[in-house]
């Protein structure tokens, strides 16, 4: 439903969730909603979504977690504006705080009052194309979710080891291909690592990794079987209802 030139407003997680974002450029899809489900939090913690655009994934969190403090850390000023706008919405602004900042820029984030070592959860979407090997859209807004050097990465992961407690947890989303720099990157700093591969359909190759690693050393890795979103019909999975409409969570959340 378009709500204003340019703007709509989406139910998500079956209406549990309202969403208001632009109808150009980078758009609230599966992956968010993944993200947030593979994200477990207790009431009173505090999380940090980095990169988060109009707040789907933080807020998803949020929706799912009575009582816990999210801030949603985002570069692009507009989307910082919808993103507020849909804590209000959803009536989560009162423990909400949204951030318009470079992940990167940590004295902004110390102003805002992320302190070092203050935070229970990281989640985070880091744009994970390389245009150097991948065809990248044309739009501005889109190209800035999606497009990131082959060290954004490393960068991101140092700020949410910056921001966690010892012991906090990361949660991220990537593209499959990419796992093994995901585990060379979070590795020195993280440990406990476990994987959740998502694919299109039942025997397909995964096109996303949900990735969740504890900020404390050993712990060793954990690959579960992957996770499924659509049958061999292209209809959603049970599994896929339950996480993307019903707001259950995903296994890898509780290990």
């Amino acid at each position: 439903m378009e709500v204003e030139s340019g703007i709509s407003e989406d139910a998500v997680l079956g209406g549990k969730l309202r969403i208001r974002q632009p109808l150009r450029g980078h758009r609230v899809g599966h992956d968010a909603i993944l993200l947030a489900a593979a994200t477990a939090a207790r009431p009173g913690e505090k999380a940090v979504e980095l990169g988060s655009g109009v707040g789907a994934a933080g807020l998803a969190l949020a929706v799912r977690i009575p009582g816990l403090h999210v801030s949603l850390i985002e570069i692009d000023g507009q989307l910082c504006a919808l993103a507020s706008a849909n804590a209000a919405l959803n009536r989560l602004n009162d423990r909400t705080m949204v951030v318009n900042a470079d992940v990167e820029n940590r004295d902004l984030l110390t102003a805002a009052g992320l302190s070092p070592g203050g935070v229970d959860r990281v989640l985070m979407n880091p744009p994970f194309r390389d245009a150097r090997h991948q065809n990248v859209s044309p739009d501005p807004r889109r190209r800035l979710a999606h497009v990131g050097s082959p060290e954004l990465l490393s960068q991101w992961v140092a700020t949410a080891a910056w921001l966690l407690k010892p012991d906090g947890v990361l949660t991220l989303i990537f593209r499959a291909d990419g796992l093994d720099d995901v585990l060379a990157t979070l590795e020195p700093r993280f440990g406990g690592i476990t994987v959740l591969p998502v694919e299109p359909r039942a025997g397909a190759p995964a096109i996303r990794v949900l990735v969740r690693a504890r900020k404390a050393p050993g712990g060793g890795r954990k690959i579960y079987p992957a996770f499924t979103l659509n049958d061999a019909d292209g209809q959603p999975t049970a599994a896929a209802e339950a996480i993307l409409r019903e707001g259950k969570t995903l296994t890898i959340a509780q290990a």
